[in-house]
């Protein structure tokens, strides 16, 4: 498998310093008892909004402290092409971060804090999807005057390699789709998927899309959903196997929670979420990977809450790589990425970075394809993409799983004695 060109372009280490005789006269607020913050601009990317710490003027930045990543953007071939042609049209490519002071609060539509600056990082970014390339490391003078200008802003601008595989599937989960990698314009099968029914009454049906599992692998699956299942409106029983093209299974997502209505709600709450275990093959049976939660937060359009941990075989609890909001009407990426500054440790993963991103549509969809992105640093075999693979078929079936139990389900969702009823 050939991976895509990425590069990141990440922005870190960011600190003010302001001595108290230059501060703002109108600053609501002295950043010493107040964290200061700044907007970080890319051309047409999303804004990003950062905290910036505030340090004593008389001290240094350390230079042995780590890169605490503030904001990143991640380019395809397509941006970097886009952005090359851009910056040969309007002169040079810039990266523009503008500085506040006082709380990060809006109100009215109008930001409570007070601009005390701006500064622009010059971008070269030819030659960055085989070279990391430092823009900028240290302290840039802030401040109307800024050659004059006491007030100093320290950040960290870099752009680094990151390769990705790529695979998108060729129609929605539920209704059993080829999975293709992609490669620039050239798309190639690489894994099947079959969707399926699993039933607690009938363990055979269950075992149909799975490995022959152990009595020992069927009491531990088990003893993740008996002690929540209830009577009343639910999705249980649903589960997704990829294949690789030989036939082989190469990972499983299994429903193990049902999706249940809270009491006095027709939703799926946040303090009884719906489950999947992410599952791989080994030793002639399943093994637990990972494990996802999903959830409909409050509200009329309250989105879809997720919380995936990773499961590994040195450590007795699982590790919380990913936890987040989509949007239920829109959708979003599920991203998994442990930045430099993310708290998570993760036996099994030495890498840091980016580690993965799954596009979930809303529930408004007509179609969903899920396109998965994967860093290389964390596909070392089959089993490993297959995976990532899974996760991004669950993340994708939870939409629907979460959604208001009133509502129904297209056909391919729900069990054939269901669509008699």
């Amino acid at each position: 498998m050939d991976p895509c060109s990425f590069v990141r372009l990440s922005v870190g280490n960011l600190a003010l310093k302001i001595p108290v005789a230059s501060k703002p006269a109108h600053s609501v607020v002295h950043p010493s008892s107040s964290p200061c913050f700044c907007k970080i601009k890319l051309n047409n990317f999303p804004l990003q909004t950062a905290i910036v710490p505030y340090i004593p003027s008389k001290n240094q930045f350390p230079d042995g402290q780590c890169q605490a990543l503030a904001a990143s953007f991640h380019l395809t071939k397509s941006d970097l092409d886009k952005l090359a042609g851009k910056s040969l049209f309007a002169g040079k490519l810039f990266l523009n971060i503008a500085i506040y002071t006082g709380r990060r609060r809006t109100t009215c539509g109008v930001n409570s804090g007070r601009l005390l600056g701006k500064v622009s990082v010059p971008l070269d970014l030819a030659g960055t999807e085989s070279e990391a390339c430092v823009f900028h490391n240290g302290w840039i003078s802030v401040g109307k005057d800024a050659k004059n200008s006491s007030a100093q802003f320290h950040l960290n601008v870099k752009a680094e390699p990151d390769p990705r595989f790529v695979f998108q599937f060729d129609g929605d989960p539920e209704c059993s789709p080829q999975v293709f990698q992609i490669q620039g314009h050239i798309r190639q099968p690489v894994f099947t998927c079959k969707f399926s029914f699993r039933s607690t009454s009938d363990k055979n049906q269950r075992s149909r899309s799975l490995l022959s599992e152990s009595s020992s692998s069927r009491s531990w699956l088990s003893s993740f959903g008996s002690a929540r299942e209830r009577s009343g409106k639910e999705r249980k029983g649903w589960s997704i196997t990829v294949h690789d093209l030989s036939g082989s299974p190469v990972a499983a997502a299994s429903m193990v929670t049902h999706f249940v209505a809270s009491p006095g709600l027709d939703r799926v709450s946040r303090s009884n979420p719906g489950s999947w275990l992410i599952l791989r093959p080994g030793d002639g049976t399943w093994k637990p990977w990972g494990r996802l939660e999903a959830w409909r937060e409050r509200g009329s359009s309250g989105g879809l809450g997720y919380r995936f941990e990773l499961i590994p075989d040195t450590v007795a609890t699982g590790v919380v790589l990913a936890e987040s909001t989509l949007s239920s009407s829109k959708g979003g990426k599920f991203i998994i990425d442990l930045g430099a500054n993310n708290s998570s440790s993760c036996p099994n993963w030495i890498h840091r970075g980016f580690v993965m991103s799954a596009r979930v549509e809303g529930e408004g969809r007509k179609c969903s394809k899920p396109t998965v992105e994967v860093s290389v640093q964390h596909v070392n075999c089959t089993e490993d993409a297959a995976a990532f693979v899974a996760l991004s078929a669950a993340i994708d079936l939870s939409m629907d799983a979460c959604r208001p139990l009133s509502q129904k389900l297209r056909k391919e969702l729900c069990p054939p004695q269901d669509l008699l009823t």
